[in-house]
C-alpha cells in the first residue's frame, strides 16, 4: 500500500514513524515533511494547506491512502477532495471538522444534546461582549472562534484581562476571531482523550495530558504544547467509561443525527471537575505532542487500525499498549509563541536519540547547508519510553541535555502532575 501523509510537524513525524513500521506500507510519502520526517518517508514540497497541489500529488503518486494530520487541511475540505477523487482518506469531512473548526459550532452541539461543558456566550461584535463580561463582573476564558493553531484562547485572571483578550484575539488573530466565544472557568485538571471513531463505533486510545503554557508551574502564554505524558493517572478506568459515556459516544450520535457522522481521530479536551468531566473542546486529529506519546506506547500496527477507521470497521478491532510510560518534551526557539528566529544550526541528535528508550521528533526543522537547522516555533519532541513516568522523564531530559542548540528551551517539569501522585 502507497501511503501519504500530510502535515511537517511532530505529529506528522510520529504518524510516518509508526506508518513506515507497518508491513502493509510499501511505500511513504509526507508533504511537505520536515528534516527527521526524511528518514523514514519521500518528503515532497507541497503544503499542507494546498488542497489542489495534494490531490495532484496523490494521483501522481498512485497514492491508495491518505492520513490527514493538522486540522486547517480537514476544514478546508482536503478528505471530501481526495474522497471525491477516489482516493482513500482518514479524518472527518469539512462538515464534520466543524467541531474544531467552530467552538461556538462545538458548543451549540453540546447544548442541544445535553453534553456537559462550561456555560459559554458568542459574541460577533466585540462591543457587547465587553458589556456583557462587565455586567457579570467576572473574569471568563476568551476564544476565537475559528482555527488558532493552538494559540486562540487566554483564560483570563479579571474583568480586564477579559476586556483585553478580547481586543488581543480579534486583533491578533484577525479574520480567526471575527466571532469569540466567552465560557465560565472550570476548576480541575486537564486531559487529553483520543478515540478513533469510524460515524458509528468509538475505539479508545491510550490516555494522555499535555503542557500548554510556556513556562514551568504552567505559567506564561499558552502554546501548541510545550510536552505530554501517558497515561494520564487522572483518566482511571471510571474516569474514562465516564467521558465515553456521557461526551464522546453522545457527540458522535449528535453528529450522525444531524447529518454529518465523524470519521477520524477525535481528540477531547477536558476539565475534570469536581461535578465530573467536561468537555473544553474537540481535536478533529491527533494531538501535537499527545501523538509522540500514544505512538510510542502503541504496540499494535497502527495502519491497518487507521483504514478500520476509514472503512467503518472498528466495531471488532482492539488494540495493544505497552505498559510502560511515555514523556515528550518539546524543545522550541526562544521567543515562541511569539516572534522567533529561524536557521540556528542543531547539534548532538544523534546522541540525544542514543539514550535508552528514546526517539527524537522533529516538529520545525530543515536542512541548510549540510545541518539540520530550527525553522519553526516548536522544534523538536524528545520523547522517551520507561518502566516508570520518573524513569521516563528521566530519560528524556538526558536526552534535552544532549542537544546542542543555544537558541532552545524547553520546560523542566513535564509530568509534574503525575510524578506528584507518586
Amino acid at each position: 500500500m502507497r501511503v501519504l501523509v500530510v502535515g511537517g510537524g511532530g505529529r506528522e513525524h510520529a504518524l510516518c514513524w509508526a506508518i513506515a513500521a507497518s508491513p502493509l506500507c510499501d511505500a511513504l510519502y509526507c508533504a511537505p515533511g520536515n528534516a527527521g520526517i526524511a528518514d523514514v518517508a519521500t518528503c515532497a514540497a507541497v503544503g499542507a494547506e494546498d488542497i489542489d497541489g495534494l490531490v495532484a500529488l496523490a494521483h501522481d503518486q498512485a497514492i491508495d491512502f491518505v492520513v490527514v494530520g493538522p486540522e486547517a487541511p480537514l476544514v478546508a475540505g482536503l478528505v471530501d477532495r481526495l474522497e471525491a477523487a477516489g482516493i482513500r482518506a482518514l479524518g472527518p469531512n469539512a462538515a464534520a471538522a466543524r467541531l474544531e473548526g467552530s467552538k461556538a459550532f462545538m458548543k451549540d452541539l453540546c447544548a442541544r444534546h445535553g453534553i456537559p461543558t462550561a456555560a459559554y456566550a458568542t459574541f460577533d461584535d466585540p462591543g457587547l461582549a465587553k458589556a456583557w463580561v462587565e455586567e457579570r463582573g467576572r473574569a471568563f476564558v476568551v476564544k476565537a472562534d475559528g482555527l488558532a493553531a493552538g494559540k486562540g484562547v487566554v483564560v483570563a485572571a479579571s474583568v480586564e484581562e477579559t476586556r483585553a483578550a478580547i481586543d488581543e484575539l480579534r486583533q491578533g488573530l484577525g479574520g480567526a476571531a471575527a466571532r469569540v466565544v466567552l465560557e465560565e472557568r472550570l476548576i480541575g485538571q486537564e486531559a487529553s482523550f483520543h478515540c478513533l471513531v469510524d460515524s458509528v463505533h468509538v475505539l479508545p486510545l491510550a490516555t494522555a495530558q499535555d503542557h500548554k503554557a510556556a513556562g514551568d508551574g504552567d505559567t506564561g502564554p499558552n502554546t501548541g504544547g510545550m510536552g505530554a505524558y501517558s497515561p494520564a493517572p487522572v483518566m482511571d478506568a471510571a474516569m474514562t467509561r465516564d467521558v465515553l459515556d456521557r461526551i464522546v459516544r453522545p457527540t458522535v450520535a449528535a453528529m450522525a443525527a444531524e447529518g454529518a457522522p465523524f470519521r477520524g481521530v477525535l481528540f477531547a479536551g477536558l476539565m475534570i471537575t469536581a461535578e465530573g468531566p467536561k468537555l473544553l473542546e474537540y481535536n478533529t486529529r491527533f494531538g501535537d505532542p499527545e501523538c509522540q506519546v500514544l505512538l510510542t506506547r502503541l504496540k499494535s500496527d497502527l495502519l491497518p487500525a487507521l483504514l478500520a477507521t476509514r472503512d467503518g470497521e472498528l466495531g471488532h478491532l482492539d488494540l495493544r499498549w505497552h505498559d510502560a510510560a511515555a514523556v515528550c518534551v518539546v524543545m522550541a526557539t526562544r521567543g515562541y509563541p511569539g516572534a522567533y528566529p529561524k536557521g540556528e544550526p542543531i547539534g548532538g541528535l544523534d546522541a540525544a536519540g542514543a539514550v535508552e528508550g528514546v526517539t527524537v521528533f522533529h516538529a520545525g526543522t530543515a536542512w541548510k547547508d549540510g545541518a539540520i537547522v530550527a525553522n519553526g516555533g516548536r522544534v523538536l519532541g524528545i520523547t522517551a519510553l520507561a518502566p516508570t513516568i520518573a524513569d521516563t522523564r528521566e530519560r528524556a531530559y538526558q536526552a534535552v541535555d544532549r542537544v546542542q542548540w543555544p537558541g532552545g528551551f524547553c520546560r523542566r517539569d513535564i509530568g509534574w502532575r503525575a510524578v506528584g501522585r507518586g
